[in-house]
């Protein structure tokens, strides 16, 4: 499923959320009650992330011998900035959020004077040189299982806390002024990745050392990491959830079952966004 810039994915009516339009949308072609659909998104997702791998599924009580009309009929509804790019039929066990092995987020950097204009929505804007390398040593600290306390911010709603966390790659790579933060691990507490990315900034400035990380993370303090960063140095436009990992069993096609969907142009599957 692709996302831009909206209110988020978990459902509220106003502002309308990604979820809330979607149900919206499949109660109308399936004439079933949300309740019924029982619609779960594997990412909760904040406002102004973008998605371009976020995993959903939803249950029905009957079955459908195509999906390709349901496909075309969703997308037809959906507003310009959501597109469903497949439907799967899937297990009885498969889950799209407690099913998922890992996720995949990049945080792009515009790093020049002068802002690319078509990466605008897409790119946070640092007029201040930044130092790949000495970011690179940083971000190495937060790969392996570690308690993300430090990097949490507080949230009254039902967010999972549970604060350990496995990182299994951090990487920065260079992409001429592009500079793309790539970074995958078990699962992400709120605002984890754009609080990492805050602090990756302050350290590419070279304002603070990268041997900050493992301080900060021993402190087990959000206050502590204030001192050094906050997260709206690194706001969530540049954010983007790229894709959804699961195990194989949970992603084989169930007896009998309708042959996926990719969209009118199969080749959907295939293609890339130029900013992703």
């Amino acid at each position: 499923m692709i996302i831009f810039l909206l209110a988020g994915w978990q459902y509220q009516q106003s502002p309308p959320t990604i979820q809330c339009i979607v149900d919206q949308d499949l109660t109308r072609i399936t004439k079933q009650e949300r309740s019924d659909l029982e619609l779960v998104g594997a990412s909760r997702m904040d406002t102004g992330v973008h998605a371009w791998g976020q995993v959903a599924h939803f249950v029905t009580p009957f079955n459908y011998d195509c999906l390709d009309n349901i496909h075309a009929a969703l997308n037809g509804l959906l507003p310009s900035d959501i597109r469903v790019r497949e439907i799967s039929p899937t297990v009885p066990e498969f889950h799209a959020r407690f099913s998922a092995k890992s996720k995949i987020y990049h945080y792009k950097i515009h790093n020049d004077k002068i802002m690319d204009p078509f990466q605008r929505h897409y790119a946070y804007h640092s007029v201040y040189k930044l130092n790949p390398d000495v970011m690179r040593e940083a971000a190495k600290h937060f790969i392996g299982k570690h308690d993300f306390s430090s990097f949490v911010n507080a949230s009254c709603n039902d967010r999972s806390q549970i604060p350990v966390k496995n990182i299994f790659r951090f990487d920065v790579l260079e992409m001429g002024p592009l500079l793309q933060l790539e970074v995958e691990g078990s699962g992400f507490l709120y605002r984890q990745v754009q609080n990492m990315v805050a602090l990756l900034l302050q350290i590419g400035r070279e304002t603070i050392p990268p041997d900050i990380v493992p301080n900060i993370l021993a402190t087990r303090d959000h206050k502590e990491l204030a001192k050094f960063a906050l997260s709206a140095l690194a706001p969530p436009h540049g954010l983007c959830l790229v894709s959804i990992n699961y195990s194989e069993e949970h992603l084989q096609l169930p007896t009998g079952c309708p042959a996926t969907s990719f969209g009118r142009h199969r080749s959907i599957s295939k293609c890339k966004l130029p900013f992703f």
